[in-house]
C-alpha cells in the first residue's frame, strides 16, 4: 500500500466521522413531542370570584335627634329583642321643650275661650241692632284665629313629645349587636343624616355571600346553581350554598362591569362571621363519564405552523369552509374564523372558552361523526353543539398530524370531547422538548380555550 492510498483512507475515515457526528448532533437537537393521553372522567365547568359574607338582614340603628349619650344598655355580641331599650340620650332639653309646648297650649286655650265669649256677645248685640255687621265679622275672625292657634300649639306639643320619646333608642328587630359606634358621654348630631349608633343582624345562623360576577360570565349564572367557597379563617373547610339572586344593577369599577350575585349559606355552626372574604366557585355545568382532552393539547401548535400558515393560510381557510366548519388558520397560525357553528374571533377581541365559556351553540361540521365512530372516537350527534378545534398527534415517521375535534365544556385543565377521531387513551401533543428546554408553544392570542375559570 503506497502512501497516497493511506492518505485517501485517512481522509475518508475523517469524513465519515464528521458525517456521523453531524447526524448524531442533528438527531439530538430535533425537538421531541411531549404527549398526554385522552382520558375518561368528569368535567365540571365553574366560575370563580371573590365575595363578602353578610347577614341576610342587617339594620343600622341611628338617632333622629341630637344629644349626649347618657346610657348604653347593649354592647357588642349582645342578643336584643325588638322594642328593647339599647341606649338613651340626655333628655333635659327635650323635657324643657315639651314643658314650653304645654304652656303654649294652655295660653292658646285661654285665648280661645276669651275669643269665644267675645264672639257670642257680638252675636247677641248684633241681633238687637246695637253693633254693626263689621264688628260681628271682626269678632268671628278673632275666634277662628284662636282656634287655629290652639291647633298649632297642640301640634308643637306633639312634636316635643315625639322628640322626647326619640331620646330612648329601641331595637327595631330581634337579633345580635354586630357593631356599636358610640360610648357614654359622646355627643351625636342628627343634622343632614341620622348618626349610626349600632348595627344589628337578625339571625347569624343564615348568612349570604355577595359576590361580583364579570359580565363575560354572568350569562351562565342563574338562581338555583350550587356554589362552594372557602374563607381564610377556616382554609380546610369548604362551605356550600345556593345562588338565590342575580341582580340587574351593573357595577362599574375601572371600566369593568360586574353584577352582584347573592348566595344563600346556612351557618348552623356559627363559623361564618360578617365581613369575611369568600373565595367562591359556582358550578355552572357538569359532565360525568365523558372523554376529555388536556387543554394544553388544544393550545399547542407545531413550531413550523407560523411559516406554513403564512404560505397557505387562504387555501386552508377555503378548505375548512368546504369541510363544514373547521377553523381556518391565519398567517402565523392564529385562528382566522369559523363556520357552521364554530366561534370566530372578533378583531381585537378575545375568544370565548369552549362549551359554555364563549363557545358557539351551533352544530359541528359534517363528516365528524362517521370517522370518530369508525376509529373508536366520540361520534358527533345532531344538536350536540360544541366548537370546532384541532389537536396534534404523532403520525407515521414521527410527523405531527392534525386531528379535528369538537369540544364542549371545560374545567380549566381538561375539555369535554363531543366529536372527533380520538379514542380513550389516544396520545395528543401538549408541547415540545428541545435541547434548550421545554416549549409548550401555546396558540396565538385569540385561539383555544381559556387557561382556567375566570376570576
Amino acid at each position: 500500500m503506497n502512501r497516497r492510498t493511506l492518505w485517501i483512507a485517512a481522509v475518508l475515515v475523517l469524513a465519515g466521522a464528521a458525517v456521523w457526528m453531524y447526524l448524531g448532533n442533528r438527531a439530538k437537537s430535533r425537538p421531541k413531542p411531549r404527549l398526554l393521553a385522552v382520558e375518561r372522567g368528569a368535567v365540571v365547568a365553574s366560575v370563580s370570584a371573590t365575595g363578602t359574607v353578610v347577614p341576610v338582614t342587617q339594620v343600622e340603628v341611628g338617632s333622629q335627634v341630637s344629644g349626649t349619650i347618657a346610657k348604653l344598655d347593649a354592647d357588642f355580641n349582645d342578643t336584643v329583642r325588638e322594642g328593647q331599650v339599647i341606649a338613651e340620650l340626655e333628655p333635659s332639653l327635650f323635657k324643657a321643650s315639651m314643658m314650653m309646648a304645654e304652656a303654649n297650649v294652655a295660653r292658646a286655650e285661654a285665648a280661645l275661650h276669651e275669643a269665644e265669649r267675645a264672639y257670642r256677645r257680638a252675636v247677641d248685640l248684633q241681633g238687637r241692632g246695637l253693633i254693626s255687621e263689621v264688628d260681628l265679622d271682626v269678632a268671628t275672625s278673632s275666634y277662628e284665629q284662636r282656634q287655629a292657634e290652639l291647633r298649632q300649639s297642640r301640634a308643637s306639643l306633639e312634636t316635643a313629645r315625639v322628640n322626647l320619646g326619640h331620646t330612648v333608642i329601641r331595637a327595631p328587630i330581634t337579633g345580635v349587636v354586630v357593631s356599636r359606634q358610640v360610648d357614654v358621654g359622646q355627643t351625636v348630631a342628627a343634622s343632614l343624616q341620622a348618626p349610626k349608633l349600632f348595627v344589628l343582624a337578625r339571625d347569624l345562623r343564615e348568612m349570604q355571600v355577595e359576590t361580583k360576577i364579570d359580565e363575560a360570565d354572568v350569562g351562565r349564572i342563574r338562581p338555583g346553581l350550587s356554589a362552594t367557597f372557602t374563607v381564610d379563617a377556616f382554609p380546610d373547610d369548604s362551605f356550600e350554598g345556593t345562588v338565590s339572586q342575580v341582580r340587574l344593577e351593573p357595577v362599574v369599577d375601572q371600566n369593568v362591569v360586574t353584577y352582584t350575585t347573592v348566595i344563600d349559606v346556612p351557618n348552623a355552626d356559627m363559623k361564618l362571621r360578617p365581613g369575611m372574604t369568600a373565595n367562591v366557585t359556582i358550578v355552572v355545568d357538569r359532565r360525568a363519564d365523558v372523554l376529555k382532552v388536556p387543554n394544553a393539547a388544544l393550545r399547542f401548535r407545531p413550531p413550523d405552523s407560523g411559516r406554513e400558515g403564512g404560505r397557505g393560510g387562504a387555501g386552508e381557510a377555503r378548505a375548512a369552509a368546504a369541510g363544514g366548519g373547521a377553523t381556518a388558520a391565519r398567517p402565523g397560525g392564529a385562528a382566522a374564523g369559523a363556520t357552521d357553528g364554530a366561534t370566530a374571533a372578533r378583531p381585537g377581541g378575545r375568544m370565548g372558552r369552549p362549551g359554555g365559556e364563549g363557545a358557539a351553540r351551533g352544530a359541528g361540521g359534517p363528516g365528524m361523526g362517521a370517522g370518530g365512530a369508525a376509529r373508536g372516537g366520540v361520534a358527533a350527534k345532531p344538536g350536540d353543539g360544541g366548537r370546532e378545534q384541532r389537536v396534534f398527534v404523532v403520525g407515521p415517521g414521527g410527523k405531527l398530524s392534525p386531528v379535528r375535534v369538537r369540544t364542549g365544556i371545560t374545567d380549566g385543565s381538561f375539555t369535554e370531547l363531543l366529536g372527533g377521531d380520538l379514542a380513550e387513551g389516544a396520545q395528543v401533543v401538549v408541547g415540545m422538548d428541545t435541547p434548550q428546554g421545554r416549549s409548550d408553544l401555546p396558540a396565538p392570542p385569540g385561539f383555544g380555550p381559556g387557561m382556567g375559570p375566570r376570576r
